[in-house]
This record gives C-alpha cells, sequence and structure tokens, in this order.
C-alpha cells in the first residue's frame, strides 16, 4: 500500500460534481439531507472532546446527466472483534486526530488505513453538519466525494475492516432492498445489501442522501421488520442486544 499524501486535497470542490450528483451536492449544501434524519442524530450529543469523519465515496460515469447504472458508493464491514459497532456497515472514517487539517483530511486518511484508497483519486464535494451517533455521542462528519480516477480498494486491516465493497446504488434504491426496522423505541431504515443488512447511523445517512438526490424509487416504508431477527439472518454477525 503507498503512503497516504496527509494534508493534500482536503478543499471543498462542489463544481466538480459530475451534473448527476449534483443534485446530493445542493441537498446537502442546503441541509435537505440533515434535516431528514431522525432528531436523535441531529440533537447535539454530551461529547465535544472527541469528533470523528467518514467518507460517502462515490463513483460513476461523470458524462452522464441522470444516474449511471455504475454508479456504487463505498462501504466497509466492520469486523465482528471489533469492540464498539462490531459487524456493521459502515461507511470508512474513525476520529479526527490532532495531525487532521480538517474533517476532508480525516476521512480521507482514515479511507486510505481501511481500503488502501489513494486520496488524489477522488474529489471531495460536500460535507454534511455534524451528525451524532447514538451509542458514542460524538459529532460525526461526513463527507461526500465523487472518485474522478480508477483506485483500487480492499481491506487493509481486516481484524477492523474485514470486508470492502463498492455497492450499486441502482441496487440499493430497489424496493424490495428497503426496510424499516426497530428495535424498542428507535426505528430507522436500512437496505439490503450483497447479504448484509446496512441500517443506523450509515443506512440513515444513505436512506436521506439518496432520497434528496432525487433517486429513489417508491417503497413501503410502513414495512417494518424487528432489527435483531433481521441481523440475524444476514452475514452481518452482529453482536447486538
Amino acid at each position: 500500500m503507498t503512503l497516504d499524501a496527509s494534508g493534500v486535497n482536503t478543499r471543498l470542490r462542489p463544481e466538480a460534481a459530475p451534473p448527476w450528483l449534483a443534485p446530493l451536492v445542493r441537498a446537502v449544501d442546503e441541509g435537505h439531507v440533515h434535516r431528514a434524519l431522525s432528531d436523535r442524530a441531529r440533537q447535539s450529543g454530551p461529547r465535544r472532546d472527541r469528533q470523528a469523519a467518514v467518507l460517502m465515496l462515490i463513483d460513476g460515469d461523470p458524462q452522464q446527466h441522470q444516474l449511471p447504472a455504475s454508479a456504487t458508493v463505498l462501504l466497509t464491514h466492520r469486523s465482528p472483534r471489533m469492540r464498539h459497532h462490531s459487524g456493521q456497515i459502515a461507511f470508512p472514517g474513525g476520529r479526527v486526530d490532532p495531525t487532521d487539517i480538517n474533517a476532508v483530511d480525516c476521512a480521507l486518511r482514515e479511507a486510505h488505513e481501511e481500503t488502501g484508497l489513494d486520496r488524489m483519486a477522488v474529489t471531495p464535494v460536500a460535507q454534511m453538519e455534524e451528525v451524532h451517533v447514538r451509542r458514542s455521542g460524538y459529532p460525526v462528519h461526513p463527507v461526500i466525494a465523487y472518485q474522478h480516477a480508477p483506485a483500487a480498494v480492499a481491506p487493509v486491516s481486516p481484524e477492523e475492516a474485514d470486508d470492502v465493497f463498492r455497492a450499486s446504488i441502482a441496487e440499493l434504491v430497489e424496493p424490495d432492498n428497503r426496510l424499516m426496522v426497530e428495535h424498542g423505541s428507535w426505528r430507522g431504515p436500512a437496505f439490503r445489501c450483497r447479504g448484509y443488512i446496512v441500517w443506523g447511523f450509515t443506512g440513515g445517512i444513505l436512506s436521506a442522501a439518496l432520497d434528496h438526490a432525487g433517486w429513489a424509487q417508491p417503497w413501503a416504508q410502513d414495512r417494518v421488520y424487528d432489527l435483531g431477527a433481521t441481523l440475524a439472518a444476514s452475514r452481518n454477525n452482529e453482536r447486538h442486544s
């Protein structure tokens, strides 16, 4: 794996987004995606001593004006041996280090550490307002980027992320692949993808982004499944209680 060019390519360039990605960039900049999240995710958490950033990396034909059939989003499967969020599907990301210039720098560094992604192959185009993860309580900064050049990805540290893959956006928005899951008083959107269940923080961000980008199809939002049973039937191998 090549060394990461830390501190480089950290400026947002919304004007560089391809035409089909521009609606998502506008929706993020105007706050629509953030407002679509649950009240709990938008509320300030109790902790400000730690912050994190994640990378929503989108790929697809830059010449298209509508969502290309080839469009993908980069996801990882967190190892079931991880202490926190084990077995979950997640965007690459992690805690902001003191050496990170900003949230973009953090997201790109973490993506490189987890997947080997070359930060120079991507263009950061938007950054959401901070979102709060229910369990950790500290703010997370989602960064949206477009992959403008070929870049290989694979698990770098299997003990952290044991699967790295590009999920087809066309498949994610298929109505049969979308569902609502609930656990106790919590309810949120989820996706079926390659035998995995994408839910929680990642599922909420994806759902809001795909909806406000104009890529979603009508789906049965009243189709609610028990989270524990749904995860047990999936490949996630989560330790969920």
